[in-house]
């Protein structure tokens, strides 16, 4: 257990500090209103999800502390964007795209509602 948690720290403030890195480097190239880094983030961690746990599977390793420290850890310290991707396309592969559509939905909806909210009650 304690392992476990050791990795997932390693690679979550890894990933933290690569995200801070793509934001940087978004910044210093494209200065706009569009959030062209959080987007960038987004799009590159679902990549590397994707990538890391077809990986993981192809060479029978989905047990391994390497999806402690990349997919936990790594990928949920650059965003958590991607673990929603991965969710999302889990549940369309095992025939569960209603239920994909509807947490896709509600994630949405209420994750907005809950930053107004936030913003709302600190005014």
């Amino acid at each position: 257990m304690i392992r476990t948690l050791v990795l997932i720290a390693l690679g979550g403030g890894i990933g933290s500090v690569f995200r801070y890195l793509t934001s940087v480097m978004a910044h210093k190239y494209y200065a706009s209103i569009f959030p062209l880094a959080t987007l960038t983030t987004n799009v590159l961690g679902c990549f590397l999800i994707g990538l890391i746990v077809g990986l993981l599977e192809k060479n029978h390793m989905t047990n391994s502390d390497l999806k402690w420290f990349l997919i936990t850890g790594f990928c949920g310290g650059y965003t958590t964007f991607s673990a929603f991707g991965y969710e999302n396309i889990s549940l369309m592969q095992s025939n569960n795209s209603g239920l994909a559509f509807v947490y896709i939905g509600v994630s949405i909806i209420t994750g907005l509602f809950a930053v107004w909210l936030g913003l709302f009650l600190t005014k």
